[in-house]
C-alpha cells in the first residue's frame, strides 16, 4: 500500500499567474468608489469602507461614506434629500470662495504686480494665470492613475474660461484692449491648441517619442512667457527713448517742423504710457449692479483714480500716541464676523447673507493677513498680523505636506497629524518674527516690511481657493454619479464650471475693481496654461507610469467638439476685436456667452444620442477570435 501510495503521489501542480487573479488582488485599490451605487443600500457601507478610491476622491467631506454609513440611506428618496443638503453646503463654500477672492486675493495680486514692476497685461498672463490654474495642475497630477480624458477636460475648461469668464469681463467692464498683445496671445493659444490636438490625434503615426513631444509643447509656453516679458522691457525702452527725443526737441528753437515732430512723439509717448505699470486704483464703490443696464449698450464707467498710497498708509499716524495705542481695540474690531454698521444698513436679504458669510470671515481673519493699499493703514493690524505671521506659514506648510504624503486610504487632514512637524519647523522663524513685530512696529502705521505679509496672503488665499473649488467640484461629481450622469459629459460641462469657479470670480472681481486688461489677459494666459502645461504635463506623466497608453484616449468624444468650439471662439475674438478697433463691447460679451450656450446644447444632444458628435465611431470587434 505504501508503495502504491508512493507511486501514485504527484507533486502539486503549478499554475501560471492569471490576469483575473491579479485584478482581484488589487480590486479595492482600483475599483471606483461610485460603483457602490450599483449595490443594495444595506451593502454599500462595507464597500465604501474598503474601496481606497472613496478616500482618494475625498477633499474635505467624505460624502459617499456619509450617505452609506453615517446617514445610512435606505432608499433613493433619502439620497435626494441629503444631496439637497450637500448643495446647501456647496453654497456656503461658494460664499467662502467669493469672500476670499474679493477681500484678500485680488488686492494682494495688485500689490505683488506693482512690486514686480509689471503692467496689467504681463501680470494677467503670468501671476494671475498661474494663480488661477496651478491648483488644477496639481490636482490632475495627484489623480494621474485615473482614466480621465485630461486633454478633453482641459479644452472644455479653456472654452469655459474664454467664453464665460472673458464674456463676463467684456459685459461688466467694457474696455480698450491692448491690440498687439491680444492678437499675439490669441495666435499663440491657437497654435498650441492645434499642436496638442495634432499630437493626440496622430499618436500612432507620429515618429517622435513622448519626451520630444513634451519638450516641443513646453518650449511653446516658455517662448510665450519670454516674448511677453521682452515686450514689456522693449516697451519701456521705447518710452524712455521717446521721452529723451522730446526733451532734445524742446531745447531747440521751435519751428513748424519741430512742432510736427513733437506732436508725433507725444502721440507715441501717450501710447507707450498707457500700460507701463500696475496702478493701485480706488474701488468703484458707487458702481452697483442697479446702474448696469442689461442691454448691449456700454456701462457707465467711473474714471480710473489712483490711490494715494502714502496718504492711506499714514492717515492714522500720530507720534504723540504710544506704539501699542489701541492694539486690543483694533484686534477686537478686526475679528468681528459682522460689522455693526453693515448690519444696520442691510435689508433682510443682505442680513441673511451677512450671517452666511460670518464663518468665512472668521476663518480668513485668523489665517490670511490682509494687505490692501486702498484701505487705511493698508489693512495693517499689529496684534492680528503677529498672529497671522505664526499661523499662516505653519498651517500652509502642514496642508501642503499633507497632500504630498497622503496615502490612498487616508484623508489628507488625517495625515496632518504627521505633517504638523513640518509646520512646526516654521515656528523657529515666525515666532521670533512675531515677537519682533510686537516690539518694533506701531499700531497706527504699517512697518516697512509689511510686504512680507503679501506673500503669506497669496499662499493662504490660493490654498483656500483650491480647497473651496475642489470641494464644490467633488459635491457635483457625487451628485452626477448618483443621478447616473456620464463622467465624460460631466467633465465636459459641469466640471468645467466647478473647476473654474475660482478663476471666474477672481477675473470678475479684478475687472470690477478697474483692471479689465489684467483680467482678460488672465483669461488667455490661464487657458494657455491649462492646455499646454497642465494637459501636456499630465499626458507625459501618464505615458511614464502606464505601460499600455495612447494619447488618443485623452481627447475622446467630447474633446473633439470642445476643440472645434474653442478654435471658433478664438477666431471670433480676433474677428470682432479687429473689426471694432479692439474695443471690448458688452455685445461681444453676450456673444461669447451665447457661443458657450450653443456648446452646452450640442454636448447635451450628443449625450442624449440625438445627434452625432465629431468623433469617429469605435470599430466593432468580434468577442471571440476573428470573424
Amino acid at each position: 500500500m505504501s508503495a502504491i501510495g508512493t507511486v501514485n503521489k504527484k507533486p502539486d501542480a503549478v499554475f501560471p499567474p492569471n490576469i483575473l487573479d491579479a485584478e482581484f488582488e488589487n480590486f479595492w485599490k482600483t475599483v471606483s468608489c461610485f460603483a457602490a451605487n450599483s449595490f443594495p443600500f444595506e451593502d454599500r457601507c462595507e464597500f465604501v469602507k474598503k474601496a481606497e478610491d472613496c478616500i482618494s476622491r475625498t477633499n474635505v467631506v467624505p460624502y459617499m461614506r456619509l450617505l452609506a454609513c453615517d446617514l445610512r440611506c435606505i432608499n433613493y428618496f433619502e439620497e435626494l434629500i441629503f444631496i439637497t443638503l450637500f448643495v446647501v453646503l456647496s453654497f456656503q463654500i461658494l460664499v467662502l470662495l467669493i469672500y476670499t477672492i474679493t477681500v484678500y486675493y485680488s488686492p494682494a495680486l495688485k500689490v505683488v504686480s506693482r512690486f514686480l514692476h509689471m503692467n496689467e497685461h504681463l501680470a494677467g498672463v503670468t501671476l494671475m494665470a498661474f494663480g488661477n490654474t496651478c491648483a488644477d495642475l496639481f490636482a490632475n497630477l495627484a489623480s494621474v492613475d485615473r482614466h480621465v480624458p485630461v486633454l478633453a477636460n482641459s479644452l472644455s475648461s479653456a472654452l469655459f474660461v474664454i467664453t464665460i469668464s472673458g464674456g463676463l469681463i467684456c459685459y461688466i467692464s467694457p474696455f480698450k484692449m491692448n491690440s498687439y498683445e491680444t492678437v499675439r496671445d490669441i495666435l499663440f493659444l491657437i497654435f498650441a491648441t492645434f499642436l496638442m490636438d495634432y499630437f493626440a490625434s496622430n499618436d500612432t503615426n507620429f515618429p517622435l517619442g513622448d519626451e520630444l513631444k513634451f519638450l516641443i509643447v513646453l518650449m511653446v509656453y516658455i517662448s510665450y512667457i519670454i516674448i511677453n516679458v521682452t515686450d514689456v522691457y522693449l516697451l519701456r525702452r521705447a518710452r524712455a527713448s521717446t521721452l529723451a527725443k522730446m526733451q532734445k526737441l524742446l531745447e531747440k528753437e521751435q519751428t513748424p517742423e519741430i512742432a510736427l515732430k513733437l506732436q508725433d512723439l507725444e502721440r507715441k509717448f501717450e501710447y507707450y504710457s498707457q500700460d507701463t505699470r500696475v496702478e493701485i486704483l480706488e474701488k468703484k464703490s458707487n458702481a452697483s449692479m442697479t446702474k448696469i443696464r442689461y442691454t448691449t449698450m456700454r456701462m457707465i464707467q467711473n474714471p480710473r483714480v489712483s490711490v494715494n498710497r502714502r496718504h492711506t498708509r499714514n492717515m492714522r499716524l500720530d507720534y504723540t500716541q504710544s506704539k501699542n495705542f489701541g492694539i486690543f481695540r483694533d484686534f477686537l474690531l478686526a475679528i468681528r464676523p459682522i460689522k455693526c454698521q453693515a448690519w444696520r444698513q442691510a435689508d433682510l436679504l443682505n442680513r441673511v447673507l451677512l450671517l452666511i458669510r460670518a464663518p468665512a470671515v472668521v476663518i480668513c481673519t485668523f489665517y490670511i493677513p490682509l494687505v490692501d493699499f486702498e484701505m487705511e493703514k493698508h489693512g495693517w493690524n499689529k496684534l492680528l498680523n503677529a498672529i497671522n505671521a505664526v499661523v499662516n506659514p505653519a498651517l500652509s506648510i502642514s496642508i501642503f505636506m499633507a497632500f504630498i504624503h497622503r496615502k490612498g486610504n487616508t484623508l489628507w487632514y488625517i495625515c496632518m497629524q504627521n505633517t504638523l512637524t513640518y509646520g512646526a519647523y516654521s515656528l523657529v522663524v515666525t515666532v521670533p518674527f512675531a515677537a519682533f513685530i510686537l516690539f518694533h512696529s506701531r499700531t497706527d502705521v504699517p512697518p516697512s516690511y509689511h510686504w512680507v505679509f503679501t506673500i503669506m496672503n497669496l499662499m493662504g488665499s490660493m490654498i483656500v481657493i483650491f480647497l473651496c473649488a475642489t470641494e464644490i467640484d467633488t459635491v457635483l461629481e457625487v451628485i452626477g454619479n448618483i443621478l447616473s450622469i456620464d463622467d465624460d459629459y460631466m467633465g465636459a460641462t459641469v466640471k468645467a464650471l466647478t473647476g473654474n469657479l475660482g478663476t471666474l470670480f477672481a477675473n470678475t472681481a479684478v475687472a470690477i475693481h478697474g483692471y479689465p486688461k489684467m483680467a482678460f489677459a488672465s483669461v488667455i494666459g490661464g487657458s494657455f496654461f491649462t492646455i499646454v502645461v497642465t494637459g501636456n504635463t499630465v499626458i507625459y506623466v501618464r505615458s511614464l507610469v502606464r505601460h499600455h497608453y495612447s494619447h488618443s484616449d485623452e481627447i475622446e468624444e467630447y474633446g473633439q467638439f470642445a476643440f472645434i468650439f474653442l478654435i471658433m471662439g478664438l477666431f471670433t475674438i480676433l474677428l470682432w476685436s479687429t473689426t471694432l478697433g479692439f474695443f471690448a463691447r458688452r455685445s461681444m460679451g453676450l456673444y461669447s456667452m451665447g457661443l458657450y450656450a450653443v456648446y452646452l446644447l450640442y454636448a447635451t444632444l450628443v449625450h442624449e444620442q440625438i445627434i452625432h458628435s465629431f468623433s469617429k465611431d469605435s470599430p466593432i470587434n468580434a468577442a471571440i477570435g476573428d470573424i
